[in-house]
């Protein structure tokens, strides 16, 4: 009991370098634990995504750039199929196909062209308001309504793709119709609206006042045509789609099968090499992708033990080298009758104050920051692959 009341005292007389001490054994105990913690909450909140996401047909190509961007609207889009592959699922009778186009944002948010369908697949509910029924209404995900600081009845712009948009793509401003409650998926994240309202971002469809004046010829009605930044009750009738429907782009189409039998069908259908569609099925796509994640976290896990080593020692050679400036003080306790056992017995129990103190700081750290591990992993994947 003295040799803890000893060295308590000495670590509250160099209160300094004891709270150095005591933050750097925090760190070092806390970051693997909360290191594994995020990898296994991003682990989860993919998987579960994944599994949420039955099938995926889009072009063929990268079969993890369809899936982050049709699953987890992520930046990195796979090139664009058409509305064609969601009337073949139609047509089938083997699922309810769900067309996404999410080549677009507002405010940084990923705007989500879609049918209302995509609300029931997801199981989605809303905080307020109502979900979209016409063109240029916009349903916010729970974070992006709280990021933005908006709601019902708000109105929210498209981003420009460019500066110079010479393709006809411009802004539109969209009127905020509802707001999902939070799922702690990337839903949270995304801006819902029609996918006609998408392609009219993208310039396929338009309104204008084309009404041709008397004795006015169609080059100069073209010429004073107004392109809307905006749908109203004004001019929503003008607005209109050039082209096959067939042929308009999407990014995905995701596909909920009746059963397991239509889902083989399904996939079946599409495993022609030559074909210019393919079929994913995200959870395998998602459990190859952890598979390499968890590899990676095994390397880290090694450089983790190597640091935690150097820490260890570093934080040892602090207390050897305190405790040599201390020699005077150890020949006058020698002097006044304390042994070697006694002089082990402060040293250790200096050693246990530090970790205890170390421990007792990086508990509520941890368990303060692990109940944001789904948040902070969300937001990564969020971020895109």
């Amino acid at each position: 009991m003295n040799a803890v009341y000893l060295a308590a005292a000495n670590l509250r007389f160099h209160w300094a370098r004891t709270l150095v001490l005591i933050m750097a054994a925090a760190l070092v105990l806390a970051v693997p634990v909360l290191t594994r913690a995020l990898l296994a909450q991003g682990e989860a909140a993919l998987t579960a995504r994944a599994e949420a996401t039955p099938l995926l047909l889009g072009t063929r190509g990268s079969r993890l750039d369809l899936v982050m961007a049709g699953a987890y609207f992520t930046d990195d889009l796979p090139e664009p199929t058409t509305m064609a592959t969601a009337e073949a699922v139609w047509d089938s009778d083997l699922g309810i196909p769900v067309p996404l186009h999410t080549a677009f944002t507002s405010d940084g948010a990923r705007i989500v062209g879609t049918t209302l369908d995509y609300f029931d697949l997801r199981a989605l509910d809303l905080a307020e308001g109502r979900p979209f029924a016409l063109l240029g209404e916009a349903v916010l995900g729970s974070a992006t309504a709280a990021r933005l600081g908006t709601g019902k009845d708000a109105t929210i712009l498209s981003d420009p793709e460019s500066l110079f948009d010479l393709d006809g793509a411009y802004p539109l401003e969209m009127t905020v119709v509802g707001v999902l409650t939070p799922t702690g998926t990337p839903d949270d994240d995304a801006v819902f609206v029609d996918i006609k309202t998408a392609w009219v971002i993208a310039g396929i469809g338009h309104g204008h006042d084309d009404i041709i004046a008397e004795g006015e010829d169609a080059a100069a009605a073209a010429a004073r045509v107004v392109q809307y930044a905006r749908i109203t009750e004004a001019n929503i009738d003008s607005f209109h789609f050039h082209g096959d429907p067939a042929d308009y782009p999407v990014t995905g189409v995701m596909v909920a099968p009746h059963d397991a039998r239509a889902a083989t069908i399904l996939r079946g259908r599409y495993l022609d090499a030559d074909g210019p569609v393919q079929a994913v099925v995200p959870s395998d796509v998602i459990d190859a992708l952890v598979a390499r994640l968890l590899r990676i976290a095994s390397l880290v896990d090694a450089v983790t033990v190597v640091v935690g080593a150097a820490a260890a020692l570093a934080l040892g050679l602090a207390l050897f080298l305190s405790w040599r400036l201390r020699a005077p003080e150890m020949r006058t306790a020698f002097a006044l009758g304390a042994g070697r056992g006694m002089i082990a017995r402060l040293a250790l129990a200096e050693v246990g104050l530090i970790l205890l103190g170390a421990v007792l700081l990086a508990l509520p750290l941890v368990i303060a920051l692990q109940s944001f591990a789904p948040t902070i992993a969300a937001r990564l994947i969020a971020l895109g692959s």
